[in-house]
């Protein structure tokens, strides 16, 4: 299937790993011309020499939380490859868990900085850019934390869940000037992110990392019907078909990529 995507500029934050990292490899492959953003420049340049087999792409080292550097990122994308298709938001911290009576102020205002408002502060760079030409995708990463909350990770589900009324908003706003805005919602995906979470069960239950993926599955995640974490690459499908010419009757809607794990309709 011919995605259309030749020749279109994307943007994709959170670009060094994982789900971002996987995004911006399919989208190039597809021939868009891709942009990376991320916070950190030495992930950054290994994640650029695993895209750049595949297609064209720039690295761009910025704080999401810093507005002055979010333009300062799309100023850099605008000269290299002028006016932004395509925004994949896939940045993003699990932020502070444990005891919601035991959370401070700080530990909620740190999760919604980078979940929340670098969501906002990407869309408002980006989203003016794709009026003008007529043509735009945006595609927010939201969790399936949204809709099914867990009582240790409640900052990272109360913002998720505002990504998914953020973009319903947005796709209300501009659908008409030709930018449609969706969202994805994964589940338990192999990435950075869920890595550190089972290093962190196998040693606080001094089991191996399978065991600790195993015991995660059976416990907390019981309606994942596959049995296993999803892979980066199955959602970035999702994604990139979203992104393209074949989902041009697709607005305002959440995408979940979680083998079941909503229980819920």
């Amino acid at each position: 299937m011919d995605l259309g995507l030749r020749e279109k500029v994307a943007v994709i934050t959170g670009g060094d790993s994982g789900i971002g990292q996987a995004t911006a490899q399919l989208l190039a492959k597809e021939g868009a011309k891709v942009a990376v953003i991320d916070k950190t420049s030495e992930a950054l340049e290994q994640a650029v020499i695993e895209i750049i087999k595949l297609g064209e792409v720039f690295a761009v080292q910025a704080d999401l939380t810093k507005p002055k550097e979010v333009e300062a990122a799309k100023h850099k994308i605008d000269q290299q490859f002028g006016t932004t298709h395509i925004l994949v938001h896939a940045a993003g911290i699990t932020g502070a868990t444990g005891d919601f009576l035991e959370l401070s102020d700080e530990d909620w205002y740190q999760t919604i900085e980078v979940d929340l408002m670098a969501t906002v502060r990407t869309c408002r760079a980006f989203i003016p850019g794709m009026r003008e030409v007529g043509w735009g995708r945006v595609i927010l990463i939201s969790s399936e934390d949204a809709v099914q909350p867990y009582p240790e990770e409640l900052p990272y589900c109360a913002c998720k869940a505002g990504v998914l009324n953020l973009a319903k908003g947005l796709s209300k706003a501009y659908a008409k000037d030709g930018v449609l805005v969706n969202t994805v919602s994964p589940a338990y995906i192999a990435t950075p992110m869920t890595d550190a979470m089972m290093e962190k069960r196998s040693k606080q239950m001094d089991v191996s990392f399978g065991e600790a993926i195993d015991s995660f599955l059976d416990e907390q995640r019981p309606h994942i019907e596959l049995k296993r974490r999803g892979k980066p690459e199955e959602v970035a499908a999702v994604i990139a078909f979203l992104c393209s010419e074949q989902s041009s009757f697709v607005v305002g809607s959440n995408y979940r990529v979680d083998g079941g794990s909503v229980a819920s309709l």
